[in-house]
């Protein structure tokens, strides 16, 4: 059973809030990267991009290990657990309906094929 008063849990979707830092997740799901690596295609300062990875590393989402000047990032995914079971007990809610907007859809675009292809007098 996941608890919803966890810290951890919504330290992570407060991590993962902002689209700079889900950026930031997805460049390092390919693998480990310094902090220029991940600084260079967006249009901020080291500075600002340094105050998204502190965000993450507090949220456990990321690792850094220093090596002299440089700053490797790693992502860690155990992190994500938690809202990943959060989210697993709605996704039973919300399949069940879209699978049920999906076949009203298909039936309401079948009884407009049937509605266009009829003879007008």
């Amino acid at each position: 059973m996941v608890n919803y008063s966890d810290p951890q849990l919504t330290r992570v979707f407060s991590a993962m809030g902002d689209p700079t830092r889900r950026a930031i997740v997805a460049r390092l799901a390919g693998g480990g990267l310094t902090v220029s690596q991940l600084a260079a295609p967006f249009e901020m300062s080291l500075p600002a991009i340094s105050k998204h990875l502190r965000v993450l590393e507090g949220a456990g989402l990321i690792s850094r290990r220093i090596a002299g000047r440089t700053h490797h990032c790693n992502l860690e995914a155990a992190a994500m657990k938690s809202a990943t079971e959060w989210l697993e007990q709605y996704r039973r809610f919300w399949e069940p309906r879209l699978d049920v907007l999906g076949e009203y859809l298909a039936e309401t675009e079948n009884t407009e094929e049937l509605h266009d292809g009829e003879c007008k007098d």
